[in-house]
């Protein structure tokens, strides 16, 4: 399992201390702040929900539960391409458990993780609402559908070629 990021950043604290700020110091405001901190962020340093915890005085294991609770909050910076894959009814029935599994295998992560050049994150949505073109992956903000593991080849082949400034062809 991949241990948590430290962010040791002075921007990165302002920033928290900032939106610390525009919540009332009640436990009420946890899931909100929470959410805004990664909306801002991109995920949950550990030490923003450490700050959270002083900030509404309630426990720092109270906040983890929490945030750990809910699926929708990621303790890892997410990578410069999120690749969401879509498990919604018809993405299931089409075979998005394979395509999430394809996924993991070829950037050897799980969901919730980062490749370590962060350039790659694999998470699983509900639904991205493009059933008619079950099974889907979004992939930055781009939709792919009919996906099939060799369209995740081909996708991470279009990714190597561009980084490698290499055009590559259109299908």
């Amino acid at each position: 399992m991949n241990e948590l990021p430290q962010t040791h950043s002075r921007q990165v604290m302002n920033q928290i201390l900032d939106l610390l700020r525009l919540y009332p110091r009640e436990p009420e405001s946890l899931i909100p702040l929470l959410q805004k901190i990664q909306e801002t962020l991109g995920y949950l340093p550990p030490e923003a929900m450490e700050k959270v915890a002083v900030h509404l005085s309630i426990p720092e294991g109270e906040v983890y539960g929490v945030a750990t609770f809910y699926n929708q909050f990621r303790f890892h910076p997410p990578g410069k391409h999120p690749v969401k894959v879509c498990e919604g009814t018809a993405c299931h029935v089409k075979g998005a458990g394979v395509i999430l599994e394809s996924w993991e295998r070829r950037l050897n992560i799980k969901v919730g993780q980062t490749t370590s050049d962060r350039e790659f994150s694999l998470d699983r949505v509900a639904c991205v609402g493009c059933c008619a073109l079950a099974p889907v992956t979004v992939v930055g903000e781009k939709v792919h559908g009919y996906m099939a593991p060799t369209k995740v080849d081909g996708l991470l082949l279009a990714f190597q070629l561009e980084k490698e400034g290499k055009k590559p062809l259109e299908p």
